[in-house]
């Protein structure tokens, strides 16, 4: 490794620790913080303040690598100060040091990537003294310790240009074992309450998967003129891009894994806030639940049941069939004659599927606030039905709802409620009396879904035993 192009820290001892002891136990404490969700990354947006305030932010994004065999991290960034890359620069040899080391730059891929664009350089320069890659890079050096980098920053963030680097990307990535973050913080310096309401909304088009939505929201709010906001993202352009990128390489799920403020550390200042968002892009395939693991969890929510009914406990025992550990939502629904006696489920993938049927079932048997508590005497005559949960994915036109298909969440005025694929076909409703439905079950006038609601569609392979 050359070290003439070993690009020196700028920012450690300030943004975060330079002492390596001090800085790989505050990474991995944070690290260890987040319980990871179903998914691989494809692409992610990572926040880049100091790790006081956007910390633990970030480790939920790169939490989500862990286990991953990645061979290279491209990490995409805007330009915060002069000189400005002329339109994009890459850092294309040697290596970024980090008090945890140098992690070195996959100079092929690099190279590659200057090659498929005459604006994309190599310059020096525009990366020196630059936090947002750089702070990025030993939460990657602790998730993947064997990744190699390609450091990219953007001086401009039109639309050209997003496209010249999106397509350069999809040129030289296909066959590597890449993931693509995007560097960026939120709002800059609206108040607390304000930044909830931006950073909600950038956000909530970010979850679209659209980025012409995402420019045209961040547009708008800009246009509203909120006391103090400055920008919507400091890193719209490689948003952009990584949403883009991800898609071409197959992403068509989009998670939003955590959000912050600088207002919610004691450091910060409510009057004035840097608002912080963790997305990850991935591509989601369902469980392929052969007739055996299906009664295998059938069994396992019965005899869940029937301990609990006993003992008051919920058992615990591990299961080692990977299919059934992989991290997943479940419902389960408990029928008694046919009828239903309690329905619950866990919405977040973040536990192994067992696990998730083996507690949601003793839920919906004894905690459903609609039926008393089940009896061991209505042990014998009850059937379960269990409901493996897809991602939920944010609902922009209703007419692409699918009765039958999708299941439904819809969040209002502090009101949330959902209801199952199943359920309208066993109610026999179509898509109006769907959503009608989905505000009666939230506590709201049937017509909320076309009143600023918030909807989520999700799917779910569903299996159960005969009444």
């Amino acid at each position: 490794m050359s070290l003439e192009h070993i690009r020196s820290a700028a920012v450690a001892g300030t943004w975060y620790p330079d002492d390596p002891e001090e800085l790989a136990a505050l990474v991995d404490g944070m690290l260890a913080q987040i319980e990871a969700i179903d998914g691989q990354p494809i692409g992610l947006i990572v926040p880049h303040a100091g790790y006081v305030y956007s910390g633990p932010v970030a480790a939920s994004s790169f939490k989500q690598m862990v286990g991953v065999a990645y061979d290279v991290a491209v990490v995409i960034a805007s330009d915060h100060q002069s000189p400005i890359s002329a339109p994009i620069s890459v850092w294309a040899e040697g290596g970024f040091e980090t008090p945890l080391g140098v992690v070195p730059v996959d100079a092929d891929l690099a190279q590659a990537l200057i090659e498929a664009d005459p604006r994309i350089t190599f310059d020096a320069a525009a990366h020196e003294g630059e936090h947002p890659i750089e702070i990025e890079i030993p939460f990657l050096r602790r998730v993947c310790p064997d990744c190699r980098i390609v450091p990219v920053l953007m001086g401009d963030d039109g639309e050209e240009t997003v496209q010249a680097l999106a397509d350069a990307l999809l040129a030289v990535l296909p066959g590597r074992r890449a993931v693509v973050i995007a560097s960026s913080d939120l709002s800059h310096y609206p108040t607390y309450d304000d930044a909830l309401v931006v950073d909600g909304a950038t956000l909530a088009a970010i979850e679209t998967g659209d980025p012409v939505r995402v420019r045209e929201t961040t547009r708008m709010l800009m246009a509203t003129r909120i006391s103090n906001l400055a920008t919507c993202t400091c890193g719209e352009a490689p948003i952009l891009v990584t949403m883009r990128v991800a898609q071409g390489l197959g992403a068509d799920t989009v998670t939003v894994l955590r959000y912050a403020n600088s207002g919610d550390v004691a450091a910060g200042n409510r009057g004035q806030v840097v608002g912080y968002g963790a997305v990850m892009f991935w591509r989601y395939e369902p469980p392929d639940l052969t007739p055996s693991q299906r009664a295998t969890l059938l069994g396992s929510a019965h005899a869940a049941i029937e301990q609990y009914l006993k003992t008051g406990r919920v058992p615990d025992g591990e299961m080692d069939d990977p299919v059934l550990a992989r991290r997943s939502g479940a419902f389960v629904t408990v029928k008694e004659g046919g009828q239903l006696r309690g329905c619950i489920g866990h919405t977040r993938a973040d536990q192994p599927l067992y696990q998730v049927v083996r507690q949601v079932a003793v839920q919906a048997a004894t905690e459903d606030p609609r039926f008393p508590p089940l009896t061991q005497d209505e042990l014998a005559n009850i059937t379960v039905e269990i409901s493996v949960l897809s991602p939920f994915r944010r609902v922009v036109d209703v007419a692409q709802v699918e009765v039958g298909t999708h299941g439904l969440m819809i969040f209002k005025d502090g009101h949330r409620g959902l209801l199952l694929p199943q359920v309208p076909v066993e109610q026999g409703w179509d898509r109006a009396e769907f959503l009608e439905n989905l505000c009666l079950k939230a506590g709201l006038p049937e017509s909320c879904w076309q009143e600023g609601a918030t909807l989520y569609a999700f799917t779910a392979v569903v299996f159960g035993e005969q009444d």
